[in-house]
């Protein structure tokens, strides 16, 4: 699974709400990193506003992973046009949902699509974006005395360390750039004559 060195995202929840001939659409914003937040999130919605006659969706993830839902309105009026607001801002690792609560005025397609949108644009436009990197979990093995050293290359590169552990050797624990893991193997590998060693996880995370 190829992902992006970079994303985009809002992380705080945020919620907006906008009246469009009487019918007022309450987006609510949320970050998720996969799917499996998204359904608690929208029965939260639904208990929320359980006076609302569709709760619509749509999210994208970092990898790319896009799934939206009209809720039974008219196909095309409200999942996909969700997903368009998302896309405009270029996010990823997000949840819209729009709740709608009918006003008694029947919108037509055309304007009901549009209602959906604009209430997910204003939900983003008045959220904070935040530029997130992604970062592998690592392990640093080494020799007590090399730990100053291993401190400067990694802060260098940009990396996070979030533990050591001081028993038999020196372990290190931390987050390396994804785009800097290379460059940081083989400094750690030519400078510590191969005496230092690095494993990486396959787990991931954008910070």
């Amino acid at each position: 699974m190829n992902l992006p060195n970079e994303i985009q995202t809002v992380d705080d929840f945020n919620e907006v709400t906008t009246v469009f001939n009487k019918s007022s659409f309450i987006a609510q914003i949320y970050p998720v990193n996969s799917e499996t937040g998204v359904k608690e999130y929208l029965t939260n919605a639904k208990k929320k506003y359980f006076d609302a006659s569709h709760h619509c969706y749509a999210f994208k993830l970092a990898d790319g992973t896009v799934r939206y839902s009209d809720a039974g309105e008219p196909n095309g009026t409200a999942g996909i046009r969700i997903l368009n607001a998302i896309e405009h801002f270029s996010l990823r690792n997000q949840l819209i949902i729009v709740s709608r609560i009918f006003g008694g005025v029947k919108l037509g397609v055309g304007p009901l699509g549009k209602a959906y949108y604009l209430s997910a644009f204003e939900v983003i436009n008045n959220s904070k974006i935040s530029t997130r990197q992604l970062f592998q979990k690592a392990t640093i093995s080494a020799e007590y005395e090399q730990v100053s050293f291993i401190h400067r290359i990694l802060s260098n590169n940009n990396s996070i360390i979030l533990n050591s552990d001081y028993q038999e050797s020196l372990t290190i624990f931390c987050l390396l750039k994804s785009d800097k893991i290379e460059q940081i193997s083989q400094k750690l590998s030519e400078a510590g004559k191969n005496k230092i060693k690095l494993v990486t996880q396959s787990e991931t995370v954008y910070k």
